[in-house]
């Protein structure tokens, strides 16, 4: 009776060996051309410039202060302490910059964060969409590196994300 269920098992094993179904898909591609991505990259960009603008304000004030320290350092009848006091704003307003500029690219990363993650999201739906309507066992993603073979028994379904997600 063992010997039966065994071979029943063996014989039975091919069958649902055939019965999957693979499918691959390149994700980085299908994200690169969503028209979402574009609207997140250019609210980052827009973000962007209006940190570039405020740090270049802050640097063209500390260069003219510079500027007016080093004149200032020139001129023999200024007083040690209006020099030392003037040195000291400068100080401050370099750690100003450095202070900025470090804000200003976690707040960019914190956004790119908040604006990408949505559409991630979105074209993993979409996978797992395809995945379910079209009955597949697993859904490979090509542009990970560790996937370094795909058979001529699996199918690329990144026209179906596509699709799913309305992109021609």
């Amino acid at each position: 009776m063992l010997k039966k269920l065994l071979l029943a098992a063996l014989v039975a094993l091919p069958m649902m060996a055939n019965a999957q179904k693979f499918g691959y898909v390149n994700t980085q591609e299908i994200f690169n051309v969503m028209p979402e991505k574009a609207t997140a990259e250019n609210t980052l960009k827009a973000a962007a410039d209006k940190y570039d603008a405020e740090l270049k304000n802050l640097q063209d004030k500390f260069q003219k202060d510079l500027a007016d320290f080093e004149a200032l350092e020139k001129d023999t009848t200024t007083p040690a302490g209006i020099k030392e006091r003037r040195q000291g704003e400068l100080e401050e307003l370099y750690k100003k910059i450095q202070n900025f500029q470090q804000t200003a690219q976690q707040d960019l990363q914190r956004q790119q964060e908040q604006l990408i993650a949505p559409v991630s999201t979105k074209l993993q739906n979409a996978i797992q969409a395809v995945g379910a309507e079209g009955g597949y066992t697993f859904i490979f993603d090509l542009s990970i590196p560790s996937v370094v073979y795909h058979g001529t028994n699996a199918e690329d379904v990144s026209a179906k994300v596509k699709a799913k997600l309305g992109i021609k």
